[in-house]
């Protein structure tokens, strides 16, 4: 008896393609996206501004104080009612090249997506794999809290005619091949230029005096260009590797604040060859001659302030030692702070007022707010005592500064918490 084979029907013939579509070759290739994705996602830094603390990672929530307002990140898990779950790819790209989200609302430069807008879509969208991985997370972000007439969206459509380039990153070619990915990891995935370059009248990026430091949400984000006095030129290319992958840099003292949060999130997980050509990308940019200087090398010799040098033996030289060279861990260690090399110590100031926190391959480190346990007098002549003894200058922080810190902090704390 002879059998009959018939030609499959389209329906038949798509089941056959889609069967075939999902073998181990694809389902490989969709889990090497995501890997990708997973390591550009850290390069971005998304996790840091998105995540609030005590919710789920990525969920969104996370409070902005800023000049003109109050933001919250939003929720960028794959949740279809509250995340980006019904994102296609064009509009997933869009959003991080131009600032408009799904339905056409205009993004709040906060997500810094004048510095995204660099990015591949190849990129884009291996991030977007990564996101679409992560279980989703139903969490709708509190509502902004803007001021007028920042609360109109369609005023960002002038902002980004003014700020927003709009294009993507193009390699010179007279440039190595380590430099160009560092320009790309600085520029592009890594945004860098958002914190430590100053901003215009109308809050843009001051690309005259890129990377010259600046001053973010009362931190100060010191100047990243060659310059001798202010820069980078006195660290090694070694110290600036070792601060970028562990938030520590010996002779320089730890990363704090927002900082410390970049190499959490971020920094730590980059490859060293991507550490690298940061740090070779970074030695090319023009010297910018602003921001508090580094310490002297060799602290000058300042009259001890009583009242600091008590508060410091109390409350300081169990972990930092009274020499400042740290007890246990290197990241307690206080000669060479960069921060201290500031006589209005903002950087520490804030620490003080807030603590400060980072996640490392040694564990947690972590120092606690100081604001509760000591008056404005007490922490401003501490914070000059430091300055004289391990930084060699003459501290100027003054009691008043302590109190708008510590104001500043019980506000954050009180957004934060929603209240």
């Amino acid at each position: 008896m002879r059998r009959h084979l018939r030609t499959p029907g389209p329906a038949l013939a798509g089941a056959l393609l889609c069967a075939l579509a999902s073998g181990p070759a694809a389902r490989s290739q969709t889990t090497d996206l995501v890997k990708r994705g997973e390591y550009l996602a850290r390069a971005a830094d998304c996790q840091a501004c998105h995540s609030a603390a005590g919710g789920g990672a990525y969920a969104g929530g996370r409070a902005f104080t800023l000049p003109m307002g109050v933001l919250y990140s939003p929720n960028i898990t794959p949740d279809a009612q509250t995340g980006i779950g019904r994102y296609t790819d064009d509009e997933f790209v869009r959003v991080l090249h131009t600032g408009v989200a799904r339905g056409g609302k205009h993004l709040y430069p906060a997500m810094p997506y004048n510095s995204y807008t660099l990015m591949t879509r190849d990129d884009a969208l291996a991030i977007k794999a990564y996101l679409f991985s992560l279980p989703a997370v139903h969490a709708t972000a509190p509502a902004n809290r803007m001021d007028f007439p920042y609360n109109i969206r369609a005023v960002m459509i002038g902002w980004n005619l003014l700020n927003n380039p709009d294009h993507r990153f193009t390699p010179d070619a007279g440039k190595p091949a380590d430099w160009n990915r560092g320009a790309y990891l600085v520029e592009a995935l890594g945004h860098c230029a958002q914190c430590h370059t100053p901003r215009t009248a109308t809050q843009g990026l001051d690309t005259a005096r890129a990377y010259a430091g600046a001053v973010q949400q009362g931190w100060d984000a010191y100047n990243l260009t060659s310059d001798a006095t202010h820069g980078l030129k006195g660290w090694s290319d070694a110290a600036l590797e070792q601060y970028l992958s562990t938030g520590h840099a010996d002779g320089h003292g730890p990363a704090s604040g927002p900082m410390a949060e970049a190499v959490q999130y971020s920094l730590r997980y980059l490859s060293a060859a991507d550490i690298h050509a940061i740090v070779v990308y970074l030695r090319g940019i023009p010297a910018q001659p602003d921001g508090p200087e580094a310490p002297q090398a060799t602290p000058a010799s300042r009259p001890a302030v009583p009242l600091g040098r008590q508060v410091f033996a109390e409350a300081c030289a169990g972990c930092h030692l009274p020499g400042g060279d740290g007890r246990q861990s290197q990241w307690a260690a206080l000669r060479g702070d960069h921060s201290l090399g500031d006589p209005t110590a903002t950087n520490m100031v804030q620490v003080l007022a807030h603590g400060s926190q980072i996640q490392t391959d040694q564990g947690l480190m972590f120092m606690h707010a100081f604001t509760r346990a000591y008056t404005d007098p007490e922490l401003a002549a501490v914070a000059n005592y430091a300055i004289g003894q391990f930084g060699g200058r003459q501290g100027e922080v003054t009691a008043q500064q302590v109190k708008a810190a510590r104001e500043a902090a019980e506000k954050t704390q009180k957004i934060g918490s929603g209240s």
